[in-house]
């Protein structure tokens, strides 16, 4: 199972689209939508208190404009009894406007009496006020709605109307005496200070709880939206490294967001199990394809690549003998074979029957020896070797342990026992090939096709004939010797051969690892290769007798050939195999 990853904060892009955390999305609107409802409902208070205030204010303004009127009126008796005086009308005027001065209590507030001459004007009979005097009263929209108002017989009322641009509301009600409208008037601004004053310091409050409601909630929401965060870093971290993995929700509670990771983890496993059995039956390299451009065509290329080609020999008699049962010995063998491949950073071409095709090259791995695929390939196929004599031993293991139950093994068990003794050739060539995917959309197949695939799997069977675990091409002897610094194996020369349906003859190699080598051994492959250039100059009665000598493996097929001495007509040192 893959290893869940930790919890990460991003703050990344996906191309140049930024992803903003739900979280903060979440605590914008609560913010915005506690501030409207918050704002709204002051704002709304507010204008039905205003609404009430003004009620208050008119009730207030009539009651002052009453105390003005019945003040005015006695004045006015007064001012009658000493009219004759020429200081007695100002005198009363005074009197009227320091009366009405002391009940003002706001810097703007105004008693005024003006004579209506027209509606363009009116005359300023009196005027209580901390403000500057005025010396008319000009607001014609009042004028005309007090005319309008007089001609209904009504002689007072509210009034909205502007001094020096400045809204003023208030009341009027006309003195007949004097044929003047007593108007009594608050200005609207600093009539309104109080209540504005009251909705800043309420708007500050909310303010502040808000900003504390606000920093609860960021904290409440990240913890309880925790895990989308951890969900999307996760998300983000896969999408970089183009790997599914598991999201770690240890410690997560049992709500949506648990169960969409919990639902994300199964869906990874699901994909990771498809791609895990989707890469046994294609190469990696096709897989990684797939998996980054998210499909596959129908392409591919020339590559130098290194051939390995391995079969399993006498397989005939094998599958005549186990029938059914040759797939489970096969498995064993497949299992060993193609993990040392895969450990040498080769590819299998394709699997049929009982022959592996393995190819080189494509991908590479680190250091100097790594790089080399014609290195990797000969020590491929010494692990493949290797895979079956383990297998043979366990084999023979097991009918030792059933001869010492039963003493001895009936005639099929002996024979189902040599059956399953797995033994393998192994060729191996290099060069230019095609490398790709060729079939169509419905059914493709990766492979490599060119003729040095063919030859690799000449040589191997060439293996059956010079009795030798491995044989390779003088390509693959020569990339070893001349690209890595140190020396790794003994190419010995085995014989010069045209396969069949080849017009030309190659050299073939016994690569033998220098490990291997011991001084009887050394000195054995020194008299071969004398013995061998003995048998190319045509000499092969001395050759003959040089090969009896010797205690190699493929001595006996040069015997055979030398034993009548006679050398064959037109003879070039090329032994011409007549079988594939």
């Amino acid at each position: 199972m893959e290893k869940p990853l930790p919890a990460e904060n991003h703050n990344n892009k996906i191309g140049n689209t930024r992803i903003i955390p739900l979280t903060r999305r979440i605590i914008v609107i609560f913010i915005i939508s506690i501030l409207i409802t918050s704002f709204a409902s002051n704002y709304i208070n507010l204008a039905f208190n205003r609404a009430e205030h003004i009620k208050m204010m008119k009730e207030l303004l009539v009651k002052d404009l009453k105390e003005v009127y019945d003040f005015i009126n006695s004045q006015y008796e007064i001012y009658q009894f000493s009219k004759d005086n020429p200081d007695s009308f100002s005198s009363t005027i005074q009197s009227l406007e320091s009366n009405a001065v002391r009940q003002m209590k706001n810097k703007k507030s105004v008693t005024m009496g003006i004579l209506i001459k027209d509606e363009r004007r009116g005359l300023i009979v009196f005027q209580a006020s901390h403000i500057p005097k005025l010396d008319v009263f000009d607001d014609q929209t009042a004028l005309i709605r007090i005319l309008q108002q007089e001609a209904k017989g009504i002689r007072e009322g509210a009034l909205s109307f502007y001094i020096r641009g400045e809204e003023y509301y208030g009341v009027y009600k006309f003195f007949p005496k004097w044929n003047t409208y007593l108007i009594r008037a608050e200005e609207m601004n600093e009539f309104s200070q109080s209540s504005r004053r009251i909705f800043r310091n309420v708007a500050l409050i909310i303010g502040l709880i808000t900003l504390a409601c606000a920093l609860v909630g960021t904290y409440y929401i990240r913890h309880i939206t925790r895990f989308i965060d951890q969900i999307t870093g996760a998300i983000l971290k896969m999408t970089e490294t183009q790997q599914m993995n598991l999201i770690n929700l240890d410690g997560a509670t049992n709500d949506n967001i648990t169960f969409m990771g919990m639902a994300f983890n199964s869906l990874s496993s699901s994909i990771n199990n498809l791609l895990s059995i989707f890469k046994r039956f294609v190469n990696q390299d096709v897989a990684a394809q797939a998996y980054q451009e998210k499909m596959v065509r129908l392409e591919g290329d020339r590559k130098e690549l290194a051939i390995l080609f391995s079969d399993i020999k006498s397989f005939t008699t094998m599958t005549e003998t186990l029938g059914t049962d040759i797939i489970n010995i096969l498995n064993l063998y497949y299992q060993r074979a193609i993990r040392a491949i895969f450990q040498r950073n080769g590819l299998i071409g394709s699997i049929v029957g009982d022959a592996v095709l393995a190819v080189f090259g494509v991908k590479i791995g680190e250091g100097e020896d790594s790089t080399n695929k014609s290195y990797q390939a000969v020590w491929a196929g010494y692990e493949i070797q290797k895979a079956a004599r383990t297998l043979r031993l366990e084999m023979k293991k097991r009918r030792d342990d059933i001869f010492k139950i039963k003493g001895a093994l009936t005639e099929d068990e002996e024979r189902i026992y040599q059956a399953v003794l797995v033994e393998v050739g192994v060729g191996i060539d290099g060069g230019t090939v095609f490398y790709g995917n060729i079939g169509s959309y419905e059914r493709m197949t990766n492979t490599v096709i060119g003729d040095n695939v063919n030859f690799a799997s000449r040589l191997e069977g060439l293996t059956r004939i010079y009795k030798v675990p491995i044989i390779c091409s003088e390509y693959i002897k020569d990339d070893i010797e001349q690209n890595l610094a140190e020396k790794y194996f003994y190419f010995l020369e085995l014989d010069t051969v045209q396969v069949k349906g080849k017009t030309i003859s190659k050299k073939i190699f016994w690569p033998i690892p220098l490990r291997a080598l011991d001084e009887n051994l050394k000195a054995d492959l020194i008299k071969f290769e004398e013995s061998l250039a003995l048998y190319y100059k045509g000499k092969w009665q001395e050759a003959h007798e040089c090969f009896k000598e010797l205690r190699l493996p493929m001595v006996d097929e040069f015997i055979n050939r030398t034993r009548s001495g006679q050398v064959p007509n037109n003879w070039s040192g090329t032994w011409t195999i007549g079988t594939k």
